[in-house]
């Protein structure tokens, strides 16, 4: 049984996210949601959650888990509303305890801050599986992007999140902090050992060339058209290119509200003595 997919795009960060259910059980999960963050006026909204939350109602789905594909460096996580609001746990890849150990450092937090991912419902390992009903999620281990990247498999669809792209977009980028473009090179080539028809549901799409908004594509199209890694590119090829690409990107606009509420399970942080909460900037 393939199960059905219902794509949610957020203009404001380019990103997916995905509600994954059974037509004749409505078991769900929710990959990768998002809570809207206004840098400007510091503030949270909920209206890609709420259409999440709409959708769900209008099918009358039961939402078992929520799926991240890695801890986010460009968006806010919506898990803990989503959480709250549909009863569901959170699942993320066991090496998210690598990323929470290196952030602690970065945002100085405090030495109660766990960097043993029990933050999160269940850490997967590569090969793990999260039973939601009938369906059940394989994740496939794809560091590189960062160091906790999975993939989610079921059926045949994957859910890639920041490592394979649209084939006109490429691969995720490696500069983030115990990011590696050899890592990454390894992880596509075990999905590319995948059958052709697998199809792919992509993370984030960026419109290149201002062409429409496209998020679905296969193995076969990655391995024979992917602008950055087509199945014939060597390693040490990749690697060098990955790395001077990455050396003329910017930094994510929402770098580091993303990935301090991320690291945490999509929570924000704890309020102040006046109520307040805050949102730590470290500075170059």
């Amino acid at each position: 049984m393939t199960p059905t997919v219902k794509a949610f795009f957020d203009d404001a960060t380019w990103t997916l996210t995905y509600v994954v259910y059974d037509e004749a059980t409505r078991d769900a999960v929710v990959i990768d949601p998002v809570l809207d963050f206004d840098p400007l006026a510091v503030s949270t909204r909920t209206d890609s959650n709420d259409a999440v939350v709409a959708f769900v109602a209008s099918e009358g789905l039961n939402v078992h888990w929520i799926l991240e594909t890695h801890a986010h460096a460009d968006h806010l996580s919506g898990s803990q509303d989503l959480k709250a609001r549909l009863g569901a746990k959170l699942a993320i890849g066991a090496a998210i305890t690598k990323v929470q150990a290196v952030f602690k450092g970065v945002f100085d937090l405090p030495d109660t801050f766990a960097t043993d991912g029990s933050q999160f419902d269940a850490l997967v390992e590569d090969g793990g599986r999260i039973h939601a009903g009938s369906l059940t999620f394989v994740a496939i281990a794809t560091p590189g992007h960062t160091p906790a990247d999975v993939t989610w498999s079921i059926a045949d669809l994957l859910f890639t999140g920041d490592s394979l792209f649209m084939p006109d977009f490429g691969t995720g980028r490696c500069d983030f902090p115990a990011g590696s473009a050899e890592d990454l090179y390894d992880s596509i080539q075990r999905l590319y050992a995948l059958p052709g028809d697998t199809r792919v549901f992509v993370g984030h799409d960026y419109q290149p060339g201002g062409r429409a908004l496209a998020f679905e594509t296969t193995i076969a199209a990655s391995r024979e058209g992917n602008v950055h890694l087509p199945a014939d590119r060597s390693k040490e090829d990749f690697v060098a290119w990955r790395a001077a690409r990455d050396a003329t990107l910017s930094a994510p606009r929402l770098l580091y509200p993303s990935v301090q509420v991320n690291v945490d399970a999509g929570r924000l942080p704890a309020p102040h003595a006046n109520g307040r909460r805050y949102l730590v900037l470290p500075l170059g």
